[in-house]
């Protein structure tokens, strides 16, 4: 399936997401305010660092090795087996760490040991949250396309529904809850949906671990596990130093503003995880991996610099519709937020690469520097600027990261040899 068809297709439900994401927004902005914002943004980074730890952080892995062994179904089920036994292990030791110290965690995350409820009901769904996403790593990796676009409008719906309706009966605490259930939920449908697929049966889901396998997701967990601890605590450690030395008003801004690029991004950034990873890890040939870069930089990359154009004319249009008067002040901050969004999909198109061929050392090496590099930038320029030297932070931070992986990730190619890239 080539990058233009996959994109189209998979923009219907980046579409659906990109509607209710915004929906989402409007609902919350409504009912949580800017203070509320922030503290949904420390849950989510918190669940984006548990989810991962409790699935043993192989659904990239899972993606890739289900691609690459397309010619044997064997294999294919000898990697999903693995994954959902570890996957499931993983997230019931950790549902019950979680409701034990649930108080605890509540007050450390989100400033609030009342909040300890939120964190038990993510703790008895967990199970679900990840098997959830391993189904969709699944569908991924199959490249069965129409599926998984229906299982993510599935999810798409259910999230929109189940914040609006807790956000409206209960505020900022049912907020958090929607947060923590709505992918579980999901995962029914998702479900149901691979169920009605030829190639699979819920009985792959679960047995022996295969050691080969399990080694193989090795470099994907250092990998998965690399990100989820440092995206998260950096944006954790951005966000309380912005309502330590700004107030939380102005961490809330940030959110919004980070939130909204998300939004409006995700069609580039789906379409990176849809189309490129699977697609890369097939790939055994330099040329071959060159000329998908290159289609990457001719069609990826303008259609991102448009659209982070277009929310900067329509800024003050997108605040007051998608948000409320309360955040106007966040209109400082898409200048640089939206030249660092390009300048992050420009280096996300190389980035792929080291995930698609494991280059794992070099991965975890740029995740760490990257996110050491966003945070002492934060503390710098907002020292001198304000809330908008977050954003400057942002767009710096980028650009250093896709020099950075110019200069490593395509010399790494030069030096491997083409069995080597087989990954």
């Amino acid at each position: 399936m080539t990058l233009i068809k996959t994109s189209l297709l998979n923009g219907i439900a980046v579409l659906v997401k990109m509607l209710t994401l915004l929906g989402i927004n409007k609902v919350l902005a409504i009912y949580v305010g800017p203070v509320g914002y922030a503290a949904l943004g420390q849950f989510q980074n918190a669940i984006q660092m548990i989810t991962t730890f409790a699935s043993g952080a192989i659904n990239t892995g899972v993606t890739k090795y289900t691609a690459e062994y397309h010619y044997s179904e064997e294999k294919q089920q000898a990697v999903w087996r693995s994954a959902g036994t570890i996957a499931i292990t993983g997230s019931l030791l950790s549902s019950v760490v979680i409701f034990v110290f649930s108080a605890d965690l509540a007050g450390w995350i989100l400033k609030n040991k009342e909040f300890a409820g939120v964190l038990r009901w993510f703790a008895a769904t967990l199970v679900f949250f990840t098997l959830n996403t391993l189904l969709l790593a699944i569908l991924n990796g199959k490249k069965d396309l129409v599926r998984y676009v229906a299982a993510n409008i599935a999810g798409s719906l259910f999230a929109f529904v189940v914040t609006t309706v807790l956000s409206i009966f209960s505020g900022l605490y049912g907020a958090l809850i929607a947060l923590a259930i709505y992918q579980s939920i999901s995962f029914f449908v998702t479900l149901m949906i691979c169920c009605r697929a030829p190639w699979f049966r819920l009985a792959y889901m679960y047995g022996r671990v295969d050691k080969e396998v399990a080694k193989n997701f090795f470099k994907f967990t250092a990998m998965a596990l690399t990100s989820a601890v440092c995206v998260p605590v950096s944006h954790i450690l951005v966000r309380n130093h912005l309502g330590a030395t700004l107030g939380w008003e102005a961490a809330g801004y940030w959110e919004a503003m980070w939130r909204l690029s998300a939004a409006y991004l995700m069609l580039v950034t789906t379409t990176l995880s849809v189309y490129y990873l699977p697609k890369l890890s097939e790939l055994t040939h330099q040329s071959e991996i060159k000329d998908e870069i290159l289609q990457g930089y001719k069609f990826i990359l303008p259609c991102a610099a448009v659209c982070g154009l277009l929310m900067y004319v329509l800024r003050d249009f997108i605040i007051q519709v998608l948000f409320t008067a309360d955040f106007l002040p966040m209109r400082n901050l898409f200048a640089w937020q939206l030249v660092g969004d390009t300048l992050k999909i420009g280096s996300w198109i190389l980035a792929y690469v080291m995930l698609g061929k494991a280059m794992f050392k070099l991965f975890i090496a740029s995740e760490v520097f990257s996110a050491i590099s966003f945070y002492v930038l934060t503390v710098i320029l907002t020292k001198y600027m304000g809330l908008e030297g977050v954003s400057l932070a942002h767009a710096l931070n980028y650009a250093i990261y896709w020099f950075v992986m110019i200069f490593f990730v395509i010399g790494a190619l030069k030096r491997m040899k083409p069995e080597t890239l087989i990954g």
